[in-house]
């Protein structure tokens, strides 16, 4: 039985987001609640506190997003239970990082 989020004629949207104690919860448009530890995803387990509440609900809520750590989280991938890519990009420093280099 297949069951993937994309095939879903109208997708729940995200319209709250908490990240604490490591984990990720999401409120969801059609009232459900999804609930994940930040370890299935790299970027945000790796990332300060200041660098986590700092997040936005983009796409209007099919997208999270936190821009100091290029991160993006789609619903429907939360839903599908699909993991986060791992560490940040190759070669590119976090926006933390180089704030504290003074760029």
């Amino acid at each position: 039985m297949a069951s993937l989020a994309h095939n879903i004629p109208n997708p729940p949207r995200a319209v709250k987001l908490a990240v604490a104690d490591e984990r990720l919860t999401v409120d969801l448009d059609d009232g459900r609640t999804i609930s994940v530890p930040t370890s299935r995803y790299p970027r945000l387990a790796e990332s300060n506190p200041e660098e986590l509440v700092a997040w936005e609900i983009i796409a209007d809520g099919e997208c999270l997003h936190w821009p100091d750590i290029d991160e993006h989280i789609s619903v429907a991938g939360l839903l599908r239970g699909a993991k986060g890519a791992t560490g940040t990009w190759p070669g590119l420093p976090r926006k933390s990082e180089l704030a504290a280099q003074g760029s």
